[in-house]
């Protein structure tokens, strides 16, 4: 009977979420951070997914914004949703139409139920196959439960490297 309860509490302690400062994003990807009204996708650019930015990706990997959880990825590998622990859903969506690639070029390296912690490889991707389909690579960076919230605010604009705080969310 020790061992079990051992076992099970050690599982716990495995799935303690650490998180960096409570009601942060951090960048999820190296490149360019611009206003959501500037997402070539009136979907995000108008807020109708919520509220957030955009980022234009220097190299194809997407890195966790907050230690937290997976709740979706695509089922064509273009965007995944996450849970922070303190409560933040957050919808990275790269590119815009990518959709319709049904997932060429995209690779995912996480699951769904899956825990993250801030700066881990989450999926990689090819900027040229999203391209060469005739697709922007903006991505979409979406608080979805916007509405919990009081105030959002856009930290930081310009060329960003992967995890360095971009946006707050109180």
């Amino acid at each position: 009977m020790n061992i079990f309860k051992n076992l099970l509490k050690k599982k716990q302690e495995e799935t303690v979420i650490e998180k960096k400062e409570s009601g942060y994003i951090y960048a999820p990807m190296e490149g360019e951070v611009i206003p959501l009204q500037e997402i070539p996708d009136e979907v995000f650019s108008e807020g109708m997914m919520g509220k957030g930015c955009g980022m234009k990706p220097a190299e194809g990997k997407v890195y966790a914004p907050f230690d937290g959880e997976v709740v979706l990825v695509a089922n064509t590998k273009h965007a995944i949703a996450l849970r922070s622990c303190d409560g933040i859903e957050l919808l990275i969506h790269v590119g815009m139409d990518t959709v319709k690639m049904d997932g060429k070029g995209f690779n995912p390296h996480v699951k769904v139920g899956d825990m993250v912690k801030c700066g881990q490889l989450m999926m990689t991707f090819s900027i040229s196959d999203i391209e060469a389909a005739g697709y922007v690579t903006t991505t979409a960076i979406i608080v979805t439960n916007s509405e919990e919230y009081s105030n959002e605010a856009v930290l930081m604009q310009g060329v960003r490297k992967k995890s360095e705080k971009i946006m707050q969310v109180s």
